[in-house]
């Protein structure tokens, strides 16, 4: 997190890039686009580089326009397609990374995708290259259950309910400087809170008052035990409380999965208490 971020005069961005694309995230793919393809081309002669065939394939196949129209002289067709490529929509960018990574080019397109992938995941894009296709690795469900949860926990009674969430996802979503396993915890502790609220014992530790809510709402046994499995990851001696797991350990799909995972529960949770007459 910069300093500006910090002393909170610069907002941290906290939002999944989904139907959009920032000019940070733009930028970092032109980037990859530029120094794995253009930075290579070693000839201001598009017809004496080893490029000639991938960009009389890029004019033909995917800006479909007469090859007579492609420059020879290198620095003009880098203008053309840098001013293309900062003006067009967010998908049609997606469009072109790729399609690049896709079609025959000297270039090493397994580290090209690599790249990508890291600018993606480090500038919050909702897509990631799986195999030689960009695909999202989130949905709209997801996004409802995590905003649905952080809007139902606004009440006083559940503002540390709330806190949790909304530091689980400030965590995984910090642009510069993500703390996946420390989101974890947060979307755990939010889990943690609500079943002590629920069940009516604050000191009550998960497994003991998920027992209480079971039998005073009605939960599920075998969704009890899967999730009781879910926290003991977090918390056997290998798990995400403990010092001894390395931070390169946790990814972004892993805290991911666990704040979806807690919110729908959390959301669950508060359905099954308002039947139950539980005020909360």
């Amino acid at each position: 997190m910069r300093f500006s971020q910090r002393i909170r005069k610069k907002p941290i961005k906290a939002k999944l890039q989904i139907d959009s694309m920032d000019n940070d995230l733009r930028i970092a793919l032109w980037n990859a686009f530029q120094i794995f393809f253009l930075d290579e081309v070693k000839s201001d002669w598009i017809s004496g580089s080893e490029f000639k065939i991938f960009f009389k394939i890029l004019w033909h196949n995917f800006f479909k326009l007469p090859l007579d129209t492609l420059d020879d002289y290198f620095p003009e067709t880098y203008k053309k397609i840098r001013k293309w490529f900062f003006e067009w929509e967010w998908y049609e960018v997606y469009d072109f990374i790729e399609f690049v990574s896709q079609v025959d080019s000297p270039v090493d397109k397994k580290n090209f995708r690599k790249f990508c992938n890291k600018m993606l995941e480090r500038e919050l894009s909702g897509y990631r290259f799986v195999g030689n296709m960009i695909t999202k690795i989130t949905d709209e469900n997801e996004l409802k259950e995590i905003e649905e949860a952080i809007e139902k926990s606004k009440k006083t009674k559940l503002s540390g309910v709330n806190l949790h969430l909304k530091s689980a996802l400030s965590k995984l979503s910090d642009r510069k400087s993500p703390d996946y396993r420390n989101s974890i915890k947060e979307s755990i502790s939010a889990v943690e809170a609500i079943s002590q609220i629920i069940s009516g014992d604050p000191k009550a530790e998960l497994g003991q008052a998920l027992k209480i809510i079971e039998q005073n709402v009605g939960l599920h046994g075998a969704l009890k035990k899967g999730f009781m499995a879910i926290y003991g990851y977090t918390s056997d001696e290998d798990g995400i409380r403990h010092a001894m797991l390395e931070e390169s350990k946790v990814s972004f799909e892993d805290a991911k999965y666990m704040l979806v995972s807690c919110s729908a529960f959390i959301n669950y949770l508060i359905m099954k208490a308002t039947k139950a007459g539980i005020k909360i």
